[in-house]
């Protein structure tokens, strides 16, 4: 007679699932492809000045405050519609310079928006201050 203890049907060991770890990966695969960039980037040429060299500024100033409520030119509010053509008259015959300063907590899509508007009037050369 043998002592022992009767332990029932023997248990194959327990196999690892791969469901969590394939959950995982396709959370990451989703992620990643929401946080990835599609489409190209768009490029905002901006005149940075002649970085250090002198230049000889030409014609009446041309300062375009932008605020979040308004949009200045040398101080006086212009709508942004009629801000191409006011501009284009201070402007010298051979070109020049237009200087955008962003007031009052003005957001980057308000400076943007502005600088389109003067873009499509065709004033190329902004400059862009703090």
């Amino acid at each position: 007679m043998s002592a022992g203890f009767d332990l029932g049907p023997r248990r194959h060991p327990r196999r690892m699932s791969l469901t969590p770890m394939i959950d995982v990966v396709f959370l990451l695969l989703i992620f990643f492809m929401l946080a990835s960039r599609f489409g190209t980037d768009s490029v905002l040429p901006i005149a940075g000045g002649t970085e250090g060299a002198g230049s000889e500024w030409q014609g009446a100033p041309r300062l375009v405050d932008v605020t979040p409520d308004a949009t200045l030119l040398n101080g006086t509010a212009v709508p942004v519609a009629d801000l191409p053509a006011a501009v284009g008259d201070l402007l010298p015959p051979e070109g020049g310079a237009v200087i955008l300063r962003p007031r009052d907590q003005a957001d980057v899509q308000r400076l943007v928006d502005v600088m389109d508007v003067l873009r499509s009037g065709g004033v190329t050369n902004l400059i862009l201050i703090d």
